[in-house]
C-alpha cells in the first residue's frame, strides 16, 4: 500500500480546532503550550475560542493551521486516530501552500520550532504585503487550465485601470483539481474575472475572501522577508519524499528547500500535477491531517477524472 500524508493550508481553520485534541492528549496540551511561547501570544485559545474574524487574519491563520496539523499528525502517529494509521510511513508528504511547510514537518526536514517561526514570518509577511498593495483571489469552476489562462489574457488585454492607477494583475495560480482553478491579482481584474468567466466557459466564479493577491508578484516583498529567515534555519534530511507546490517536484535534497519555498510564494501551486503524479506512482491511499476536509475533496476530484479509486482518509481528531 503506498500512503500519502497531505496538510491543508490556509482557508481549513475553524474555530474551536484543536481542542478535542487537547482533551485527548496532554502531549497535545503541551504542543499548544510551546506553540504559545515561541509565536509570544496565546494561540491556542484564539484556535479555541476566537474571534473568527482574528483567527480568519494571514497573520493567524497560517501559525494557527501549522500547530493544529502537527497535533492532528501526533494524533495519527499515537494510534488514536485509529491502530490501523499508527504505523503508516508515507510514500510522500504533500501539503498546499501553507501546508508544504507542515509537511516538511512531518517529514523530518523542519523541527516544531523553527517550522512555526518560519511559518509565523511567512504570515506577517504575506499580511504586510497584501497590506501594502491592494489584491484579491477569485475561483474558476468548471473551466480547463487553457480557458483560465484565455480568460485571464482578455481581461489584462482590456487595459483596466486599478484604484490607485497601476496596471492591472491577473494570472492563475491555484491548479487545485480538475475544473477548479484560482486566479489570483489586482482587484478590478479579478472582479472582471469573474464577471467574464461563463464566457470561457466557466460554470461558476466567486470572488474569494482573502487578504489579498498570494502566489503573485505582489509577494515579492515577502518572499523577501522570509528569504532573511530562512537563511538562519537548519534543516535535517528527508525521512520520506516531500513534493513541492512549486513544480510538482520532489525536493532532491534539503539544500533546495529555501528557493522552493521562495518560489512558491510568488508563483502557482501545482496541486492537480502534484495528486496525478502520485496516483501515476501507484499511490492508492491519500490521508489528510489537520483541520478540514478540503485535500480529501480535492482528491477526490481528481481521482474520478481518472477513473482511480483511492482509499481516502481525514485525521483532525482522536478517533
Amino acid at each position: 500500500m503506498k500512503t500519502v500524508f497531505m496538510f491543508p493550508g490556509q482557508g481549513a481553520q475553524q474555530m474551536g480546532m484543536g481542542s478535542d485534541l487537547v482533551k485527548a492528549d496532554t502531549e497535545i496540551a503541551d504542543l499548544y503550550r510551546k506553540a504559545n511561547e515561541i509565536v509570544g501570544y496565546d494561540l491556542a485559545k484564539i484556535c479555541f475560542e476566537g474571534p473568527a474574524e482574528r483567527l480568519d487574519t494571514t497573520e493567524i491563520a497560517q501559525p494557527a493551521i501549522f500547530v493544529t496539523s502537527a497535533a492532528c499528525l501526533k494524533i495519527l502517529r499515537d494510534g488514536k486516530a485509529g491502530p490501523q494509521l499508527a504505523d503508516i510511513q508515507p510514500h510522500a508528504c504533500i501539503g498546499l501552500s501553507l501546508g508544504e511547510y507542515t509537511a516538511l514537518y512531518a517529514a523530518g526536514a523542519l523541527s516544531f520550532e523553527e517550522g512555526l517561526k518560519l511559518v509565523q514570518i511567512r504570515g506577517k509577511s504575506m499580511q504586510a504585503a497584501a497590506n501594502a498593495q491592494s489584491g484579491t483571489m477569485v475561483s474558476i469552476l468548471g473551466a480547463s487550465p487553457e480557458q483560465a489562462q484565455q480568460l485571464c489574457d482578455a481581461v489584462l488585454a482590456d487595459a483596466l485601470t486599478e484604484a490607485d492607477g497601476s496596471d492591472p494583475l491577473l494570472v492563475p495560480v491555484n491548479f487545485n483539481c480538475p475544473g477548479q482553478i484560482v486566479l489570483s491579482g489586482s482587484i478590478n481584474a479579478c472582479q472582471a474575472a469573474a464577471d467574464r468567466a461563463e464566457q470561457f466557459g466557466a460554470t461558476k466564479a466567486i470572488v474569494l475572501r482573502v487578504a489579498g493577491a498570494f502566489h503573485t508578484k505582489m509577494m515579492e516583498p515577502a518572499a523577501q522577508n522570509l528569504g532573511q529567515a530562512l537563511k538562519q534555519c537548519s534543516f535535517t534530511p528527508f525521512n520520506c519524499p516531500v513534493i513541492a507546490n512549486a513544480d510538482a517536484e520532489p525536493y532532491k535534497s534539503t539544500d533546495q528547500i529555501p528557493q522552493k519555498l521562495l518560489k512558491q510564494l510568488v508563483s502557482p501551486v501545482l496541486w492537480q500535477p502534484t495528486l496525478d503524479k502520485l496516483l501515476d506512482d501507484g499511490v492508492d491511499t491519500f490521508v489528510e491531517i489537520g483541520p478540514g476536509r478540503v485535500l480529501t475533496g480535492l482528491a477526490k476530484k481528481t481521482a474520478r477524472a481518472r477513473k482511480a479509486k483511492p482509499n481516502l482518509i481525514t485525521v483532525n481528531g482522536p478517533e
